[in-house]
């Protein structure tokens, strides 16, 4: 995939992390992923774009020093129009509490909040279409919506986004794939009791790893925590981890298409 692809919009297109110590985040993840860093556009604050091999794959952003925000890898979904889409999720009961705004001239975006709080980003692309390398090592390789229950809140991304919704059917599994163009782009999980307190609903990002193990292990050498210790999923091996600001991501060897 190049970086000029353009996105159908509400397809993830973009993972960020704002955190309050720049520099040692970016250490961790150059040694956890090998990313290399450039700086990236600054209108919240200093900001840097991973890259590996040359290509973007995600952003770190520094907080305000006063800024006691939840540390937290977000997800961006493709939009044609910024502006629209933050209508569009106020009309169906989101909020937007950020833009909005003109990136430089990379694009357009606003930060928003699903009605369960979940919080997730609204890119317009110009100069910058986001991820530009997929597939290898360190790179984003699924999005899920972790919340309380699918049903009421898909209607709000079906709404917004215009989502075909496909169920998992089980008994026990509140799952729902979101599709476009009938190709899966994401999902929401239904965890009910579940959900963390301390988090509530929030998007989950997933990097590919070439070992889960290995990778758990030297992310607990380098300071971070592992949550859920790797196991065997329907999508790969995978394990939920954290990195050391606390910000919650899984990694996963893919064997299916998540």
């Amino acid at each position: 995939m190049t970086e000029a692809t353009r996105r159908k919009p509400g397809t993830p297109c973009w993972v960020s992390l704002m955190v309050h110590g720049l520099a040692a985040t970016q250490d961790f993840y150059k040694a956890l992923f090998g990313w290399d860093f450039v700086p990236g556009p600054q209108q919240l604050g200093p900001y840097v774009r991973a890259l590996i091999d040359g290509k973007e794959v995600a952003g770190i952003g520094q907080l305000p020093p006063e800024r006691r925000l939840p540390i937290a890898w977000t997800t961006y979904l493709a939009t044609d129009d910024a502006d629209e889409t933050a209508e569009q999720i106020r009309m169906c009961g989101g909020t937007v509490g950020v833009g909005p705004l003109d990136a430089a001239d990379a694009g357009r975006l606003a930060i928003a909040a699903d009605p369960e709080g979940a919080v997730f980003g609204v890119w317009q692309a110009a100069a910058h279409h986001g991820t530009a390398l997929l597939g290898t090592h360190g790179t984003p390789v699924w999005n899920e919506l972790v919340t309380r229950e699918t049903s009421s809140v898909s209607k709000f991304y079906q709404s917004v986004f215009g989502y075909e919704v496909e169920p998992v059917v089980s008994a026990d599994f509140d799952y729902l794939t979101l599709h476009l163009d009938g190709r899966p782009v994401a999902s929401l999980h239904g965890v009910g009791h579940a959900l963390p307190r301390d988090r509530g609903s929030h998007w989950m990002t997933y990097f590919e790893v070439e070992d889960p193990d290995e990778t758990a292990a030297r992310l607990v050498d380098l300071g971070g925590h592992v949550l859920q210790a790797p196991r065997e999923g329907s999508s790969g091996r995978l394990a939920t981890v954290s990195d050391p600001e606390g910000a919650v991501f899984t990694i996963v060897r893919t064997t299916t298409d998540l």
